[in-house]
């Protein structure tokens, strides 16, 4: 399977949190990852394209591989720092 997703990645908790709660009240993921995300995919709205296992870092990966379609994690501390992660599609 792989799964295609979007992050914002964050240098801190209590930043990735205030960015959470701006998603909740509806902002847009794309345009919030254009503002503070620090991985170069901000470009591109934090899209990271398709992915299978293994891929990624394993705490990001059990995190993104964990959610529904649409749906949006808890800040995921890995060695980068934190994310916010959007899973856009799956497939097969």
């Amino acid at each position: 399977m792989q799964i295609r997703a979007s992050h914002i990645l964050l240098s801190s908790q209590e930043e990735a949190k205030s960015v959470l709660e701006e998603l909740k009240v509806g902002r847009g993921f794309a345009e919030l990852a254009k503002k503070y995300s620090s991985c170069p995919s901000s470009e591109q709205g934090g899209d990271l394209g398709y992915f299978s296992k293994g891929q990624m870092v394993k705490e990001f990966e059990n995190a993104a591989f964990s959610l529904d379609v649409g749906d949006i994690s808890e800040p995921v501390k890995t060695e980068f720092g934190y994310h916010l992660i959007k899973v856009t599609d799956k497939k097969d």
